[in-house]
């Protein structure tokens, strides 16, 4: 594989934690709703409920509050109170708020990356707002070429991406947490994909092993392995 021209990061949980808060605010629901049935069954109807909203509140604090919500109301029969939605509301509302806590060596590895004079991209999907507030508080901004926020990472997705930028697959390499997100769309396209794993996965975004079978990329055990993976693709940029 030749250098990339083009390097684009995942933003959550590849360069900050965030799985973690929507974690906590969901064990809360099923603590809200430990009376109504049990934590696997509460789950179970909290994740079909995401599932089917999805196509109409995309991703996000505020698509995950609004399917607690309808959540609670259909296991409680409609007998929530407004007390126990206002519970769900300041859940929601820390998720759009959190500080940013950047994951072990990411400042670092962007700027060895900018040193070697690869522009540098942040992908991330999501809602506008909610990614932009995110990438505000990280501080990185300055160290991105390009930032594109987009409400689905899929193949169509990418294509549109690299046809803006005017970089072919070959020229393009992606890292992130997400097989599902970051690796298989991109692979499937002929560009560079390197995942770095996270510890904590939302559920939406777990892949069959049997997906993976013959896709070609790159893992990785943490971040800081980057520029030394980038090197040996080549000692610079293609022009």
């Amino acid at each position: 594989m030749p250098a990339p021209r083009l390097i684009a990061f995942d933003a959550d949980d590849t360069l900050w934690p965030n799985q973690p808060h929507f974690d906590y605010a969901e064990a809360q629901l099923y603590e809200l709703l430990t009376h109504h049935g049990e934590p696997g069954v509460i789950g179970s109807r909290f994740n079909e409920v995401q599932r089917q909203n999805m196509h109409l509140f995309g991703y996000g604090a505020k698509s995950f509050m609004l399917s607690m919500i309808e959540t609670v109301i259909q296991l409680t029969g409609g007998a929530v109170t407004g007390t126990e939605i206002q519970h769900i509301l300041d859940h929601g509302k820390r998720l759009l708020s959190f500080p940013i806590e950047l994951l072990p060596d990411v400042p670092e590895v962007l700027m060895a990356l900018k040193r070697q004079g690869y522009p540098l991209m942040l992908l991330t999907k999501g809602d506008l707002f909610d990614q932009e507030s995110k990438l505000a508080r990280s501080g990185l901004g300055d160290l991105f070429d390009y930032v594109e926020i987009v409400s689905e990472k899929n193949e169509a997705t990418y294509q549109r991406i690299l046809a803006r930028h005017q970089v072919s697959p070959a020229q393009f390499l992606m890292i992130g947490n997400s097989l599902k997100s970051d690796v298989l769309p991109v692979a499937r396209l002929g560009a560079q994909a390197v995942h770095v794993p996270y510890h904590t996965t939302w559920i939406m975004e777990e892949v069959p092993a049997e997906q993976l079978v013959g896709v070609a990329f790159h893992t990785l055990t943490s971040l800081a392995e980057v520029p030394a993976y980038i090197e040996l693709l080549g000692s610079s940029p293609v022009i």
